[in-house]
């Protein structure tokens, strides 16, 4: 079986690799940190910069779902930008409050395990010295968040169906367009119908996989079942459709379900209703 290509392997394994890489970072970023205090604060216990960086890492790290909850609540675009730049400004305070609060905690309750008393200046001074370094780490975060969005639309691409011209007939039939319109990489060309090799289910898209990339359509099963055609596409799972003129092998399973092994060396599901007829479909005696 030859390897998925990057973009497939990435979007199976999209939301381990986001969470690896929110966490090597803030990892990274107190390792740093507390090397650097530990220079700048000879005066003090080795182990208490470590403390200091490692509570405020941790701290931002707990904060950082709600962050990307207001990033995709008010998105940073080109046409929204001038509208939630302000509306991030005002939620970085509220930030801060929770990031400074719960990392003096934290640190009060180490130096009590360890024996020691944290001592903590007035919290108006505390707050205004940490809200330059939060409101600073808060739209790092907002920036990642937003050159993520965009490499991976660019990445991704996007399909949509050819719609019906605005005037005179359609060159092909609307209700079961012989090619789909995809963009990737800012191009915008024809897909066959025909080329797509399966169809997968995914929230409130369908992607279609042509040679070995994904273009997401945004419909639903039913939807999309309609406008297929029953000829060449045959559905084999609630998620799944796959083109016959790519189906080359057909593994039966213990429970009744199967595995379909496609051309290019993917695995579809087939679930028993589904496998009954495909054997059907292929003139064979569906098992008793």
């Amino acid at each position: 079986m030859t390897p998925p290509p990057v973009p497939d392997f990435f979007q199976r394994w999209r939301r381990p690799i986001e969470v690896g890489a929110w966490i090597g970072f803030f990892v990274l970023n107190a390792l740093f940190n507390s090397f650097n205090s530990t220079v700048d604060h000879p005066d003090v216990a080795a182990w208490e910069p470590w403390v200091w960086e490692w509570t405020s890492a941790l701290v931002m790290l707990c904060l950082l779902p709600a962050v990307i909850a207001l990033e995709r609540r008010w998105p940073i675009r080109f046409d929204t930008w001038r509208r939630n730049l302000p509306l991030h400004a005002l939620a970085s305070v509220p930030f801060s409050l929770i990031h400074v609060g719960a990392m003096g905690g934290l640190r009060r309750l180490v130096y009590l395990a360890l024996g020691g008393h944290y001592e903590q200046g007035p919290w108006w001074f505390d707050f205004g010295y940490e809200y330059v370094k939060d409101v600073r780490s808060y739209f790092v975060i907002v920036g990642a968040l937003v050159l993520y969005r965009l490499w991976r639309l660019r990445q991704r691409g996007e399909a949509r169906l050819l719609a019906a011209p605005d005037e005179g007939p359609p060159v092909e039939p609307v209700e079961r367009p012989e090619r789909f319109l995809v963009r990737k990489l800012g191009k915008e060309f024809l897909v066959s119908a025909r080329e797509i090799e399966w169809l997968q289910a995914a929230g409130n898209y369908v992607n279609l996989h042509v040679r070995g990339r994904d273009y997401p359509l945004r419909t639903t099963m039913a939807a999309i079942e309609e406008r297929l055609d029953p000829g060449r596409f045959v559905r084999v799972h609630r998620s799944y459709f796959v083109n016959l003129d790519y189906l080359s092998e057909i593994e039966p399973l213990d429970t009744g379900d199967a595995r379909l092994k496609l051309r290019d060396g993917a695995i579809v599901p087939c679930s028993r209703r589904y496998r009954a007829q495909l054997r059907e479909r292929f003139g064979e005696a569906a098992p008793a």
